[in-house]
């Protein structure tokens, strides 16, 4: 039974638009490779820190929603610690209600996009 989980991680400023899709890529494959299936995923691009971190006070933010098994999360940590161009990082076990509302959130953002066209 796979769990659903988010992780939101934050990658410092200094990065090339390029450079930021290679770390995301990074952290994509070590989901796919251990088992898990990424489900959605979001850039948030560039935004102010709530605090400095590391004398920074922007960051380049994106969110990756999946699903998995609880084993794959310490092999997903252990990565953003070793990766110098991530901050910060946050993942959290997503409950029924949780991933309800993401969905949600998805398809009434897919509606105002068509609205607008």
């Amino acid at each position: 039974m796979l769990n659903h989980y988010e992780t939101v991680f934050i990658a410092t400023p200094v990065l090339s638009e390029a450079q930021m899709k290679e770390a995301v890529t990074k952290f994509k494959g070590v989901i796919t490779d251990n088992g898990g299936e990424v489900v959605h995923e979001e850039n948030w691009g560039l935004r102010k820190l709530a605090y400095p971190i590391q004398k920074k006070t922007t960051g380049f933010y994106h969110l990756i929603e999946f699903k998995a098994e609880g084993s794959l999360i310490d092999k997903l940590e252990i990565q953003y610690r070793r990766d110098e161009r991530i901050i910060r990082f946050l993942t959290f076990k997503m409950d029924k209600y949780a991933v309800e509302y993401a969905i949600k959130k998805r398809s009434a953002k897919v509606e105002s996009k068509a609205k607008e066209v």
